[in-house]
């Protein structure tokens, strides 16, 4: 079983390495193409490697009757997100408070086809590994400060990436004021709402948070929301009902709601120290303030 996780593992980082230079080739047999089309010059820079590029692009014509797209490495990630439903386990940090246990008891009913268990002693090595024994596709791992939820870590299960969010505002559905506009916690397969993750690292955090959901049925009233301001994930949960026909919605919200801020973001599995980091938070530089990791 060793060895077999070690073999995966080289594979997943071999690939990982090719996608770079897949896309550097794309990008220069499409500005041959474009340039071919408008008739214009062979830029200087590629025309030591015309001859070989104009040969592959006359191949890739005769084989797909069009312009050939480089296969992104988060196909391989999830290739089989759309043939099997998630299969997540939900634990904490070691000896969770109360009000941790019951945030994590809520998360449970947010995400579907999700399990959750006691910490106890076990280290994080052997939770993994049990995980990958019993096709978990994802692990979640809540931390706490004091009381108050503050980390949450999302690894995709067997060969990673695992994603790195802090939590801030959390508010339990039994901490919502307003009981009487709330709504009945519902277990139907929720429909996304992802807003506003535009940039290449928004686009992979989209895809990680995507793909903690089953896909759901067209009638389902369940709505769940992650919307980015200033790399702020707004999370909120909703249930909606038509009481007066279809053009009359009543929207009521079901709890919990927080905000997450991913400040790393690493090619591998949460006990995998010397994984790779594909992008960490630097908040203490001078452009700091105006950059934008996830979107405008």
């Amino acid at each position: 079983m060793i060895r077999r996780n070690q073999r995966m593992r080289r594979e997943y980082l071999y690939t990982k390495s090719l996608e770079g230079t897949e896309r550097a080739l794309f990008e220069k047999k499409r500005r041959i193409r474009q340039a071919l089309e408008e008739g214009k010059p062979i830029p200087t820079e590629l025309r030591n490697e015309e001859h070989e590029l104009r040969r592959q692009i006359d191949l890739e014509d005769q084989e797909r009757q069009g312009a050939a797209v480089p296969k992104s490495f988060v196909d391989n990630e999830y290739a089989t997100g759309t043939i099997r439903e998630p299969k997540i386990l939900l634990t904490t940090s070691r000896d969770p408070s109360a009000p941790l246990i019951q945030f994590v008891k809520e998360l449970k009913v947010v995400f579907p086809n999700s399990q959750r268990i006691n910490r106890g002693g076990q280290v994080l090595s052997a939770i993994v590994e049990s995980c990958r024994s019993h096709d978990i596709t994802d692990l979640i791992l809540v931390h706490e400060h004091r009381g108050q939820p503050d980390g949450l870590v999302i690894s995709h299960l067997p060969q990673g990436p695992t994603a790195y969010f802090g939590l801030l505002n959390v508010v339990t559905r039994h901490d919502i004021k307003d009981r009487k506009t709330m709504g009945k916690m519902s277990e139907a397969y929720p429909h996304l709402i992802l807003d506003n993750f535009s940039t290449k690292i928004g686009e992979r955090t989209a895809t990680i948070l995507k793909h903690l959901f089953p896909v759901p049925k067209p009638d389902s009233k369940r709505i769940i929301t992650f919307a980015n301001r200033d790399d702020y994930i707004s999370f909120r949960h909703h249930v909606y009902e038509k009481p007066g026909g279809p053009k009359s919605i009543d929207l009521k919200e079901v709890g919990p709601r927080f905000e997450m801020r991913l400040y790393k973001l690493k090619l591998g599995t949460m006990e995998q120290d010397e994984a790779q980091s594909e992008f960490e938070l630097r908040p203490y530089i001078n452009t700091a303030k105006k950059r934008r990791t996830l979107g405008a």
